[in-house]
């Protein structure tokens, strides 16, 4: 009898130490969740965040916008496009409408990698592992800068031999070089076959996102680059772009339920295709 497939095996349960949580500086994915109305954030994370808002008040409006963006491109991919596997990079703080619940509603044997590595989101990753019974849901403790480490853990549960649409919305930034940012874009592309899939979300530049950005990066917390539209369209080099291309997160493929369709974001929404 041949060997069971790598990706097919279940994961090896491990006992996860406490995570040590640094609540002095203004974490990402505490920001977030504040601004998404959640409850896991701190004092240092409410001042940046309302910080931010008195430069961008729509940035909580952004925030809501990406989720959609997410759901939207999600049901896309599993249902048009026929993905079952997702790796979610950056997964945040669990809130609703996770990748999982998304696609498995579509396809409820769809199978989801979530990476993160912030202790908070690894204190709530059980929320990230609700599967459906046909499909599988696993969390990964990686850090984005070091894509090589998230294929190999992803490996053990995706077929890396069929098509895997992966996710990085509202992370990118947090890679100061593009040279850097598109090196990790192409590692982890390489590592799937074609007929794969890209989605990004990422902030552009404008007086307030640029203020926004700076204030951001004066709070000592993990510093952001804001980039023009050559830089991030160079994010999906050698991708096809999908209809209607790079474009401001409510303005991609809007449903009836899409809100702030006529509202001017400072953030764009894409996905590619790998040819």
């Amino acid at each position: 009898m041949s060997e069971t497939p790598a990706w097919m095996k279940p994961a090896p349960d491990r006992a996860v130490p406490p995570p040590e949580i640094d609540t002095s500086v203004a974490h990402p994915a505490r920001v977030w969740d504040f601004w998404l109305g959640g409850k896991d954030h701190y004092p240092a994370d409410r001042e940046v965040g309302e910080q931010i808002l008195k430069a961008l008040p729509d940035f909580a409006v952004i925030a809501r916008a990406d989720r959609e963006f997410l759901g939207r491109a999600v049901r896309y991919l599993a249902g048009e496009a026929g993905i079952r596997q997702f790796l979610d990079i950056g997964t945040g703080i669990p809130t609703a409408n996770n990748t999982h619940e998304v696609a498995q509603v579509v396809a409820p044997e769809s199978r989801v990698v979530y990476v993160d590595n912030d202790p908070v989101v690894l204190a709530h990753a059980r929320a990230l592992l609700t599967s459906s019974p046909q499909g599988v849901t696993r969390y990964i403790d990686a850090d984005l800068r070091e894509p090589g480490s998230i294929i190999e853990a992803a490996a053990q549960t995706l077929d890396l031999e069929q098509p895997v649409a992966i996710t990085l919305l509202g992370i990118m930034e947090f890679i100061p070089s593009t040279g850097e940012a598109r090196g990790i874009v192409n590692r982890l592309m390489d590592a799937v076959p074609s007929g794969s899939y890209l989605a990004i979300t990422h902030p552009v530049p404008g007086q307030a996102m640029n203020k926004a950005a700076r204030l951001w990066n004066e709070s000592g917390a993990t510093p952001v680059t804001i980039r023009g539209e050559e830089e991030s369209t160079s994010l999906f080099d050698g991708l096809e772009v999908l209809d209607p291309g790079i474009v401001q997160l409510p303005h991609w493929r809007p449903d009836p339920d899409t809100q702030y369709a006529d509202r001017d974001f400072p953030y764009f929404g894409a996905v590619g295709r790998k040819p």
